[in-house]
């Protein structure tokens, strides 16, 4: 196959690199201009010796004119953060295909898994879709489930789920087009869902919420963005954590909500409603993460105030 990769960071260079092992030409790159540090994907494909544009938008017609100079077949869309017309789409003679890390319609959004793992699903996947003007919304190709476990986090069904099974499923899809099998299947809106990406509003802790739904948004937002509550003015991130239930009346008596019961070498064991929340590994806000142990928080202090 001939393909145009657009997409950036691990997952696009992962995806790059699967299909030049396949044989396979990649025609072009176009990855977002970067702003940060460089991007993985750009580095991959110049060091490969495949053409990169960094379009500031896709709208663009210069961008839909390198595309067509590209003589790729089909485009893969490998973790796309810019908005991509259907006038670029249509370029490619069998279209363009979309990776999307949800069973759609459910978690349409650029937050899926953390949406997934925080609402206390026990399965989610990922798709492959034919793009639209909306938001995940295209018809889909093909669907890989994957299991939650209760104790994932969002970088354990990333990294060891999602991510491989994405690379795989979009080379499988990019086949099955290619080879005119690739039939796309319209979403079924009455299950359709979308959330909004997760910043500071949503990822800080509740004390008084249920030790369930706390121990959820932890795991759902680590290692990124953190979900966070407060101590002496500043921000405090928490990671690596596990769940205590509280199984009866005097294993609370006496303690406050976003109390730090306890700190010692196994981590920080802090109080929601209905048990505690055992912290491995924190950030204070400016700093790294440390052990919870290091963190400078001793027990008898309340958290969120």
């Amino acid at each position: 196959m001939r393909i145009a990769l657009i997409g950036q960071l691990d997952f696009g260079k992962a995806v790059l690199e699967a299909f030049l092992a396949r044989g396979d030409e990649v025609a072009a790159v176009f990855c977002a201009p970067e702003t940060g540090r460089p991007d993985p994907l750009r580095l991959a494909a110049e060091a490969r010796g495949v053409p990169v544009h960094q379009f500031a938008r896709l709208t663009d017609p210069e961008a839909a004119a390198a595309l067509a100079a590209s003589g790729a077949q089909i485009g893969v869309m490998a973790y796309v953060t810019q908005f991509v017309p259907q006038a670029f789409c249509a370029v490619p003679r069998f279209g363009m295909i979309q990776f999307h890390p949800s069973l759609l319609p459910a978690h349409r959004g650029a937050s899926a898994m953390s949406w997934a793992i925080i609402a206390g699903r026990r399965q989610t996947g990922l798709s492959i879709f034919r793009p639209t003007d909306g938001l995940d919304e295209g018809p889909v190709i093909l669907q890989r489930r994957v299991k939650i476990e209760p104790d994932d986090t969002l970088g354990t069904l990333y990294f060891g789920k999602i991510f491989p099974l994405g690379v795989a499923a979009l080379i499988e899809a990019a086949e099955l087009v290619v080879a005119g099998k690739g039939a796309a299947v319209a979403q079924h809106e009455a299950d359709g869902g979308y959330e909004g990406i997760i910043r500071d509003a949503e990822s800080e802790i509740h004390w008084a919420s249920h030790i369930d739904l706390i121990f959820n948004l932890v795991r759902g937002c680590d290692p990124s963005p953190g979900a966070w509550t407060r101590f002496e003015g500043r921000r405090v991130f928490l990671h690596d954590a596990r769940k205590v239930v509280a199984r009866v009346f005097a294993e609370v008596k006496g303690k406050k909500l976003g109390e730090v019961v306890s700190v010692g070498p196994g981590g920080m064991r802090v109080m929601g409603q209905g048990g505690f929340l055992d912290i491995g590994r924190v950030r204070v806000e400016g700093g790294k993460k440390v052990a919870a142990a290091e963190a400078g928080i001793a027990a008898g202090a309340v958290l969120g105030s």
